[in-house]
């Protein structure tokens, strides 16, 4: 039963699913472009190489023959797993989800123009006079993302015609892998997003978890919470659009599809092939299986039963202040001693302002306001301080 799993991209999110593979007797190789990365402070071995290097990615492939390939991350040279998957190894979910999925471009057009997903107006630009067109097309406001990026890097809202010149910029220096391309979205006026754990088996039905809210910052998650609120119309809509996306990538394991919910019905907003940030807050016991977990069992064909929710959770994150190598933690004590409250320090052996670095985990019966569960979560937050 022991597999041999390569994951590709070793930061917290990889760090706990190398923990729930490690407790399945699995054994993992984490893969990152620097040394001490999370997962590999928890994995069998590790490498460093440039993820984008098809050369260097093929060599750790041939010098380890592993099981699977998990991608964690966007900067991989994402087409050679299709001839990986010719080798014999698994790509999870699949080399077409993997690959699809690390560049919105590819994603945004199947959901939107093979499989007919209500999506906001989106336009493309690789320069900046395209995007001066492609905002005069869809609007303002609007939002730019780059096309590789993940943690909300790179992404800005363009309010005015000043705002094009920055965004551009922006989105550039944000921008992971060799790919110098944006997308401009119309800016969808949502009452909340949402993410919508779907977890696809190999001979078994497709799950969801229960709806996962969250508020972002700078393009990236600050707290999420579960349950998130949403009818029962809008969760039918919402899981129809994740069957049919995560059906035509194909592959088992975890999907984080992301929704936003408006007085006009659901748009499709973007997707994950893998654990989503958001999802952290399944850490915090509000379902009888964490994503990590899910994410696991899909990929070993662990047939799944269901998935329960439990209790009522929030997450919150924990973000550097300042630029450090090897930071250390004050507070922590302070977060220990509440109840319902847990932690989670990911390792990362340098800081910068904004980069997350920890998270809080609170919980709470079902029936206690989820309001009530976020602020906890937050006002913990703050009681751990990153130290340069």
């Amino acid at each position: 039963m022991q597999k041999k799993i390569l994951l590709l991209g070793s930061g917290e999110l990889g760090k706990e699913f190398a923990i729930a593979a490690q407790r399945m007797g699995q054994k993992i190789i984490a893969v990152d472009n620097y040394e001490n990365a999370p997962a590999m402070q928890v994995a069998h071995a590790f490498e460093v190489i440039n993820m984008l290097d098809g050369d260097a990615l093929d060599r750790i492939i041939s010098k380890h023959q592993p099981d699977f390939i998990v991608p964690e991350i966007e900067a991989i040279r994402t087409e050679r797993f299709y001839d990986y998957e010719k080798q014999g190894i698994i790509v999870v979910p699949s080399a077409k989800a993997a690959n699809f999925t690390m560049n919105r471009k590819a994603i945004r057009d199947l959901a939107a123009k093979e499989l007919g997903l209500k999506t906001a107006n989106y336009r493309y630009a690789s320069t900046a006079d395209e995007l001066q067109k492609a905002v005069q097309e869809v609007g303002m406001p609007c939002v730019v993302k780059p096309l590789m990026s993940s943690s909300g890097k790179g992404q800005s809202t363009i309010k005015t015609v000043e705002d094009i010149s920055k965004a551009w910029t922006y989105a550039v220096e944000g921008s992971r892998g060799d790919v110098v391309e944006v997308i401009v979205e119309a800016f969808i006026n949502f009452t909340s997003e949402i993410t919508l754990l779907t977890v696809t088996q190999n001979g078994n039905p497709t799950l969801f978890c229960a709806p996962i809210g969250h508020r972002q910052e700078r393009g990236d998650y600050m707290e999420s919470w579960q349950p998130s609120k949403i009818s029962d119309n809008e969760l039918e809509e919402a899981k129809e659009m994740a069957r049919k996306v995560t059906k035509a990538l194909g592959g088992a394991g975890l999907f984080g599809v992301e929704f936003f919910l408006t007085e006009e019905g659901v748009y499709f907003s973007e997707l994950s092939p893998r654990p989503h940030d958001t999802g952290m807050v399944t850490l915090a016991g509000t379902q009888n299986f964490n994503e990590f977990e899910l994410h696991l069992r899909a990929i070993l064909s662990l047939p799944i039963h269901e998935i329960t929710l439990e209790k009522a959770g929030a997450s919150a994150v924990i973000l550097a202040s300042d630029n450090s190598v090897n930071p250390t933690y004050s507070g922590i004590d302070k977060v220990a001693a509440l109840a319902k409250t847990d932690f989670r320090i990911f390792g990362k052996p340098t800081a910068r302002p904004y980069r997350r670095m920890g998270v809080v985990l609170t919980n709470d019966t079902l029936n206690t306001p989820i309001e009530h569960v976020v602020a906890k979560a937050k006002t913990a937050a703050k009681l751990i301080i990153v130290n340069p």
